[in-house]
């Protein structure tokens, strides 16, 4: 495994890319969550008992800026056969999306978009979302390790 992140980070590009997906996930998701607060100052604020899902947070920033740009340098050398390249950028989307799920300030929209309907989805993903979080963890890391399963395959990569 470490060869093959050797092999994918080794470029600086790839490094970047990793660090600008990092950062912005992190943000986001850390402002979607209400952990940071950008009116009338930016603050941030970690109220005690929420430390699991801020540690999810950074979690699935993380892993998400591990996979994405590992499944890049994979479509990369992978450009003829389009067929084996969609596994890993669907896992990574879907793990990163579901990473998102807590609806703090984005819930009222939705409640007051879709009635009812909006109100028992925000409900639902305020009640679960430690284990959607973890479910999208779970999907990244299958990500993960599917990458690098394909990229030791196609790139000859020796344990």
């Amino acid at each position: 495994m470490m060869q093959t992140i050797k092999l994918v980070f080794s470029n600086f590009k790839y490094v970047f890319l990793s660090s600008v997906i990092f950062v912005s996930m992190m943000i986001g998701l850390l402002i979607l969550s209400e952990y940071i607060f950008l009116e009338p100052y930016i603050v941030s604020h970690l109220p005690s008992g929420t430390e699991l899902g801020f540690v999810l947070i950074l979690v699935i920033s993380a892993l998400s800026a591990l996979v994405i740009p590992m499944n890049i340098f994979r479509i990369n050398i992978l450009k003829s056969s389009k067929q084996k390249m969609g596994g890993g950028i669907v896992g990574s989307i879907i793990g990163a999306s579901a990473g998102a799920c807590s609806c703090g300030p984005v819930g009222f929209a939705v409640i007051s978009t879709f009635g009812s309907v909006g109100a028992t989805a925000t409900a639902f993903l305020t009640n679960y979302e430690i284990p959607i979080r973890i479910i999208a963890i779970a999907i990244l890391f299958a990500a993960y390790f599917t990458t690098v399963k394909s990229l030791k395959i196609e790139c000859n990569v020796h344990s």
